[in-house]
């Protein structure tokens, strides 16, 4: 069953990062990750050729308050974003009944490999179950995507099933593969 989660007022702090709503002044931050070929493609939506593109997916960001920006404690700059969407898991009736969330993320290239992923999941996961009442939270990844299944399995998702994903934004279908992690089998390590 999808809970509407609105983000606008939510602020977390991890080690390196915090995760807060987009604003307009993330526009600069948020396009120089989102125009670099292959970001954008590992999560099914072309990476863009303009600034205005950018400009017209952070206003939705705004206006949909579902998606974290992952702003760099240090730099203070943005490197990624974080959402938490409408999932699978509500239309198959082994979990239907239960209260979930997708959580779908994109960083920028200069730093993956990090561990920054890892660590931004793993505090949306702790919010979700203790907060936010989700009882089932779903991850995915295009079955070409090793960077995110390993993100996937450090956060203690567990595989599910595979299937086909249909990206309107690039016009293709992808080998998907689905994970699920339970409030009942998560432990905040």
């Amino acid at each position: 069953m999808d809970k509407q989660i609105d983000i606008s007022e939510i602020y977390l702090e991890t080690e390196r990062l915090v995760l807060r709503p987009f604003c307009e002044d993330d526009l600069k931050d948020f396009y120089e990750y989102a125009r670099v070929p292959g970001v954008g493609e590992m999560a099914g939506w072309p990476h863009h050729e303009s600034i205005e593109v950018s400009k017209r997916v952070l206003n939705s960001f705004i206006e949909e308050k579902e998606v974290f920006a992952l702003q760099h404690k240090e730099t203070g700059k943005i490197i990624g974003s974080l959402g938490l969407h409408y999932s699978w898991a509500n239309d198959d009736p082994k979990y239907a009944s239960m209260v979930s969330k997708e959580i779908g993320y994109v960083l920028s290239r200069d730093y993956w490999g990090q561990g920054f992923m890892p660590e931004a999941v793993k505090a949306v996961i702790a919010i979700c179950f203790k907060d936010l009442g989700c009882e089932i939270l779903t991850c995915g990844h295009f079955s070409t995507n090793g960077q995110s299944k390993r993100v996937i399995e450090k956060c203690g998702f567990k595989f599910e099933k595979q299937g086909v994903f249909h990206s309107k934004q690039l016009g293709e279908d992808y080998e998907d593969m689905k994970y699920v992690l339970l409030r009942s089998d998560w432990t905040d390590a």
